[in-house]
């Protein structure tokens, strides 16, 4: 063998052979596209998931770095904020419920000043002062259609029965609309009824018995 001869032999078997970069790169792409390798590859859905999740643990995480107290507290103050929301809440919910406008004083088959009265005293006795509230204001009203001294109105409101009322009564023009209110906030509103607010309708119930109408102010016919 000549000395090229052998140069190029001992070439062979030293000098590895190199395949150009590109080709190899296309070469194992061709390769890994193979359906083979991606049998048990998740679905799209499950790779967006598992991405927002690792973005959103990427985000705890580098919030717990900058916390003081770490994850500990992180959590100390999410559970502070989730109690603050639940409290504005609470409290932007009752005062939505507040209602500008009642709606109709009766909403079912008419009954007495009499048998109003008599259901206010049994809910009052169990301490439902919602409902006492809501039966005493209906006697209330009744007791002055009865009397003539309201026209009587099916589908007034309490706040156009106290003004009609307050009319005839100007000296309780005050405690009318104070009632009507209070009979809105119970029944319009959300707002519990109390004790306190069903003693004072009840008072002015009693009062109103026995007050003398301002004659001039009172429908035609109407007496005391």
């Amino acid at each position: 063998m000549t000395a090229l001869g052998r140069l190029v032999a001992r070439s062979g078997d030293d000098i590895p052979v190199r395949t150009p970069r590109f080709p190899a790169r296309e070469a194992a792409e061709r390769e890994l596209s193979d359906p083979r390798y991606h049998q048990h590859d998740p679905n799209p859905v499950q790779q967006a998931l598992d991405w927002l999740w690792a973005r959103i643990d990427d985000l705890f995480s580098a919030a717990a770095g900058t916390t003081p107290g770490g994850w500990i507290g992180l959590l100390a103050i999410a559970a502070f904020v989730v109690l603050l929301l639940v409290a504005l809440r609470l409290r932007l919910g009752a005062v939505r419920r507040t209602p500008t406008t009642g709606g109709a004083l009766f909403t079912e088959t008419p009954r007495t000043a009499a048998e109003h009265r008599s259901a206010a005293d049994r809910h009052a006795a169990e301490a439902h002062w919602s409902q006492a509230i809501q039966d005493r204001m209906r006697a209330l009203v009744l007791a002055l259609e009865e009397r003539t001294l309201l026209t009587p109105g099916p589908g007034r409101t309490a706040d156009e029965a106290s003004a009609e009322a307050g009319r005839a009564f100007p000296a309780y023009a005050d405690r009318l609309r104070t009632a009507a209110r209070t009979f809105d906030d119970v029944t319009y509103g959300g707002r519990p009824g109390t004790e306190e607010a069903y003693t004072l309708l009840t008072a002015l119930d009693t009062d109103l018995q026995r007050a003398k109408p301002a004659l001039a102010t009172t429908p035609t016919g109407s007496h005391g």
